[in-house]
Formats: structure tokens, C-alpha cells, sequence
């Protein structure tokens, strides 16, 4: 079956991950199979590659070239600068590409700590980016990157240039790339950014890097179990490339991996990590809402529960329309996880063990985020939860620095 790919491509899909690379629910794929759209190895839920193989998602996991961007090497070394670096999931993955971190600018102590715990060759400046002065940098820096926090901007009367984004925290990475005026920048935010005020927000970043000297590569929404991240994540990326440099070379985005991660990539050993993951600190549950998630399948979310206890556990919530598919919401082994929370145990957005009743732990929430096991979180529980949950994921951050650094290769010639 489809032996040309025997060796890269998954020959059978599941439900589930076929869902999820198609960007589809999974009763849509249920439907499709229903209705003789697609068909089913007997006595299996499984669809053979042959019934998917033409939609581009399919298409591009098959042709993937990820073994072959894995050797892209730095022809010099290339200077990197991150703003907002959290936890240190983009610039480890930026390091893992073949950067040099020159420069970590993050408000948080506990992320910080994190970080030079970690790192401590890394040149990690904690506080207010309001009050960095980047004028101090002198190294040239070849990449700016940095994941600012999405704000609306005030737009009536304005010109809507750099300066009328004063006051928010673009306005601060903005006054950094103006310093520093690095060849490439790359900033990565929520989906929602497409949207945000109608779309106004990005309108506003987009003239503000043109006027800064910059040509932005077409924005896109990268999702991370594309590359080797056991996690349904999506970033909104921008790259942008100096208007001197952007006819030397073209941006092109990473391959997909091979085949997509679930959670039982993250929690035992295999293609992804060494080891069985071992047990962590982490949040538990008070002893009834422990009781009622018992009755929760793999898989499943509180609609699986019986009519009475989905009353109890929710309240108002029982009787409003939508379908809450994050509450009471246990994970499976068999699919990639739900994007990653700053909690593991927020009733809107739960993220339970598929086969304890229990909140994902830290080493759980690392291994999903694609941390390495030698990395250590520093700081009270909370914090670390918060460090991991809002990382780029390591993986997926590394995969796009083999992009940018193939990029600044072509620029050098």
C-alpha cells in the first residue's frame, strides 16, 4: 500500500489525526465515512493513505523534507535578540537551529530565573522592555524575535505610524527592530491577531514594519503537529526580511514532519524522547469534582457524564448553548493533546490525564511543549505552569529557525 512513502508517511490514519491534519471535526470525518466519502480498513476504524493522499495536508507530511532541513548548518554565526522570552521555548528551539543568543529580554523573575538557571551564558536582561536600552547592543544582530502580547491600538485620528503605537508592548519590540535594525525579524502571536478589531491590529503592524524598512512575508498560522509537537497549537507567524536584503532571498517555511505526534509520543519512550516520562509535581483535584471525572472517558468531555452529575458540575452552564468541548475534558493517548494552558485544571479549559484522574503534571506539560528532559522550571507551581503553557513549542520553534537560518545563508551567498 503506497510503498513509495512506505518509509515517511503513515500508511492508515485514525479518525482523530485525520481530523486534525485536515482542519476538520472528527464528526465531519465520521459523516464522510457514513457517506461513502471515505472508506474504512475492515473491522477498523483506520482509512488507508490511498483514500487521502490528494489534499495537500496529506500531500505535503508525504514529500516532507524535515530530514534534510535538519542539517542546515549557519555558513557564520548568526546573532539572535528575543523580546518576551518566557520560559524559553522559541529561543531554545532558535538555539537547537544553530543561533547565538546575544540578548533575552524578559519582565517575569521566574521565567528569568528559568532561563539562567538553564543558560547561564545567556545574556538574560530581566525587566520592563520600556526601560531597555538597545542602543547598547553592539554585536550586529542578524534575527529579532519575540512573541509580543496582543493589544488593541487607539486609532481615532491618528496616522498610524510607528509612534502611534506608543503605549503598547508592539510599540516596544518596534522601537527595538528600529534600533537595532537586525536583516530578519520574526514575531509570533495569537491566531486571533488576524481578526483582532476587525482586523485593524494587524493592519497597523504591517504598516509600522513597512515603515520601520521591512517587507513581511505573507503572515501565516502555523500549527505545531506539523512538526513534531504532540499538540493541537496554533501561532500566527510574521516574518519580515530588510527591505536592502529582500531581493538576495526568499523566505520559505518549514517542512511538515513525518508523521504527527500524539500523547503517547510525549509520555513514553520513542521517537520523541528516550524515556517513559517520570512522575512530577502538579496540580490536583478537590475530591468530588475527582469523583465526577472518574466517570469521564478517554477522550471524552462532560457530555459523557451521566444527566445528573453534568448538572452538578455545570451549574448555569448546563443550560447555555455551544458545546464547552473544553470542561471536564479528559485527553487521549491516541491523539495529539489540546493546546496547553497556563492551568491544567481551569473548568473552561481542562486538561485531564487520559488514564488518571488527575491534571496533566509539569514534566507531562514539558514533554507535550517538546521541552527537553534536562530543562528545569524555576518558581512556585504556578509560575511554572504558566512558563510552559504559553511557550512556543521547542520543536516547532527549532523548525522555523532552519528556515530563517537557511534564509540568512542564501542572503550571504
Amino acid at each position: 500500500m503506497f510503498d513509495v512513502h512506505k518509509e515517511v508517511t503513515p500508511t492508515v490514519y485514525s479518525v482523530e489525526v485525520l481530523a486534525d491534519i485536515l482542519s476538520q471535526s472528527k464528526s465531519t470525518i465520521e459523516s464522510r465515512i457514513r457517506k461513502g466519502e471515505l472508506s474504512t480498513l475492515e473491522g477498523t476504524k483506520l482509512i488507508p493513505h490511498s483514500q487521502v493522499a490528494h489534499h495537500p495536508e496529506i500531500a505535503s507530511i508525504a514529500a516532507s523534507q524535515w530530514e534534510e532541513e535538519l542539517k542546515i548548518q549557519p555558513k557564520r554565526k548568526y546573532n539572535l535578540v528575543e523580546l518576551f522570552a518566557g520560559g524559553g521555548g522559541l529561543a531554545l528551539g532558535m538555539e537547537q537551529a544553530g543561533f547565538n543568543s546575544i540578548f533575552l529580554n524578559e519582565i517575569d523573575k521566574h521565567a528569568c530565573s528559568t532561563l539562567k538557571h538553564n543558560r547561564p551564558d545567556w545574556n538574560v536582561v530581566e525587566g520592563d522592555i520600556s526601560k531597555v536600552k538597545f542602543t547598547e547592543i553592539k554585536e550586529e544582530v542578524d534575527v529579532l524575535t519575540g512573541g509580543f502580547p496582543c493589544q488593541a491600538f487607539s486609532y481615532a485620528g491618528k496616522g498610524l505610524g510607528f509612534e502611534d503605537t506608543r503605549g503598547t508592548l508592539f510599540y516596544q519590540m518596534a522601537r527595538a527592530i528600529k534600533e537595532l535594525q537586525p536583516k530578519i525579524i520574526m514575531a509570533e502571536n495569537v491566531r486571533a491577531l488576524l481578526t483582532h478589531e476587525g482586523g485593524e491590529t494587524l493592519k497597523i503592524i504591517r504598516e509600522v514594519i513597512d515603515e520601520l524598512g521591512y517587507e513581511l512575508v505573507e503572515p501565516r498560522v502555523v500549527k505545531a503537529i506539523f512538526y513534531k509537537v504532540p499538540q493541537k497549537r496554533e501561532r500566527l507567524i510574521l516574518v519580515g526580511i530588510r527591505k536592502d536584503l529582500n531581493h538576495k532571498a526568499a523566505f520559505n517555511w518549514p517542512s511538515p514532519y513525518k508523521r504527527i505526534m500524539t500523547l503517547k509520543d510525549a509520555f513514553e519512550k520513542g521517537d520523541l524522547y528516550d524515556t517513559k516520562v517520570q512522575p512530577s509535581e502538579g496540580q490536583l483535584y478537590p475530591t468530588r469534582k475527582k469523583e465526577i471525572m472518574n466517570f469521564v472517558p478517554e477522550g471524552g468531555y462532560w457530555r459523557n457524564l451521566p444527566d445528573d452529575l453534568q448538572r452538578e458540575y455545570m451549574k448555569a452552564s448546563y443550560f447555555l448553548g455551544g458545546g464547552k468541548t473544553g470542561m471536564a475534558r479528559r485527553l487521549s493517548m491516541n491523539e495529539p493533546s489540546l493546546t496547553l494552558t497556563t492551568s491544567p485544571a481551569q473548568k473552561q479549559t481542562e486538561r485531564c490525564h487520559p488514564k488518571e484522574t488527575r491534571p496533566l503534571q509539569i514534566r507531562e506539560y514539558a514533554r507535550i511543549q517538546t521541552f527537553p528532559e534536562n530543562w528545569e522550571f524555576k518558581g512556585p507551581l504556578t509560575a511554572v505552569y504558566r512558563q510552559i503553557g504559553n511557550a512556543v513549542p521547542v520543536n516547532m520553534a527549532a523548525a522555523l529557525g532552519r528556515s530563517l537560518l537557511r534564509l540568512l545563508n542564501d542572503i550571504e551567498g
